[in-house]
């Protein structure tokens, strides 16, 4: 069986790596890659980005299975696209994306549901937009409405914090509502919640779901989550926050509601979907985002944990027969720390050369995200260079795995955190 990934980050290199493991032995593709999965021997790159030709690679080399990473060509129609065409994809349409590619449409959707989430409030015009922080004052939440590579909010716990968010985001003037003017800049702002962050992840086959395991990422680029948010700088799996309790209210109060309510809108929901939780104290869960696929760097720990043939869960998954199996998992705990590039989240360096990288074991993979080979060398090439990621019988013994493979490895410039699985510890 022929099988494609889309995709060139971490997430994309562990989805690869689980799949090739598959009893089946598929051939696994991957567009465009990186270093990491260059470099493996079970997998090949595929140097297209562009979605009509991924298509007609999949025509030519019989591809049967496509799945999607990241959300910048879910948000394109790369789904439509291949389903116009007759092939088999995993992954959510134009349409369905938009919980993602639109924070507004996320909002007001979870409001028609009574799915719970911040208060909120939806602007395009700088004023009205300061006026509110004005009136509502912090902390308080600002998100960019469109897609921002995780990146696209702020925390404000000051008003001055806010304003100066606002001022990036939103032009001095609305943006012109002609044809040709593209889509206006717009701000969603919201209450700001207590509690605790996880991420809870479902495999979703238009009606059935099939839930994966929970996990906790880390945001901000600082230790003791300080500074800035990114991409995400590591996670670790299961999630201790997300209690059975938790679990079971999750699923009936949001994840439930939100597949039935996309059916109900006419826009069936298939693919990885992505609910960021906020739990608070008395264990009550609200939504603090949606995302219309996997999360990077939850992806890595997850996959090192998935027992089950990933391909198998996949295939009843584009066959919507999601409510014909279950996901096993290995008991022990996984950690991913995530080592990036100079000058990251700002304007990464690239071009560093990595040294010191470990061979893969049954214990512990680094998944690449942001690399490239080049004449026999491995280079930085993004933000988030790689992901070093442990399984281990507790969280501590996890995270003193990844951290002393972390020593070894070198490029000029590399910023970690040190606290990856913190709050686990703590609980």
């Amino acid at each position: 069986m022929n099988v494609l990934i889309v995709g060139s980050g971490g997430r994309e290199h562990a989805l690869a790596w689980r799949l090739a493991k598959s009893p089946s032995r598929p051939k696994v593709f991957v567009a465009p890659g990186n270093a990491g999965t260059a470099r493996e021997h079970d997998l090949e790159n595929v140097a297209l980005s562009d979605p009509a030709a991924l298509a007609d690679f999949a025509e030519q080399q019989r591809i049967q299975l496509t799945v999607v990473g990241p959300e910048a060509p879910l948000a394109g129609g790369i789904v439509n696209l291949f389903r116009d065409r007759g092939l088999r994809i995993f992954g959510p349409t134009r349409e369905a994306a938009q919980l993602e590619s639109s924070k507004d449409f996320a909002k007001r959707f979870m409001a028609r549901h009574q799915i719970p989430t911040a208060r909120f409030a939806t602007f395009a015009d700088r004023a009205a937009a300061h006026a509110h922080v004005e009136a509502h004052g912090a902390p308080i939440v600002i998100k960019a409405d469109g897609l921002a590579a995780g990146k696209g909010v702020v925390v404000a716990m000051d008003q001055a914090s806010a304003h100066a968010a606002l001022d990036r985001i939103l032009p001095p003037v609305p943006t012109s509502d002609a044809p040709d003017a593209g889509a206006p800049a717009r701000v969603v702002i919201e209450e700001y919640l207590e509690g605790e962050e996880a991420s809870f992840i479902v495999m979703v086959d238009g009606k059935n779901v099939l839930a994966l395991a929970s996990s906790q990422d880390h945001k901000r680029i600082g230790d003791g989550d300080s500074g800035p948010n990114t991409g995400g700088m590591g996670a670790y799996s299961p999630a201790p926050v997300v209690t059975p309790e938790v679990h079971a209210r999750t699923m009936r109060e949001i994840i439930l509601p939100t597949v039935r309510g996309m059916a109900t809108e006419g826009i069936p929901y298939t693919g990885f979907l992505y609910a960021g939780l906020m739990i608070a104290p008395d264990g009550s869960v609200k939504t603090v985002e949606f995302n219309c696929r996997l999360g990077d760097p939850e992806t890595q720990p997850i996959m090192m944990r998935l027992k089950s043939d990933l391909l198998e869960l996949l295939e009843h998954a584009v066959s919507g027969r999601l409510d014909r199996i279950e996901a096993s998992w290995d008991r022990r705990v996984a950690l991913g720390i995530v080592l990036a590039a100079a000058n990251y989240p700002d304007t990464p360096r690239l071009g560093d050369e990595i040294s010191g990288l470990p061979k893969g074991s049954e214990d512990s993979h680094v998944f690449h995200a942001g690399t490239r080979e080049s004449e026999g060398r491995i280079l930085t090439a993004g933000g988030r260079v790689l992901c070093v990621t442990t399984l281990g019988d507790n969280i501590r013994l996890a995270q003193k795995r990844a951290y002393s493979l972390i020593d070894g490895i070198r490029f000029a410039g590399m910023q970690y955190r040190r606290d990856i699985g913190h709050r686990a510890l703590g609980r």
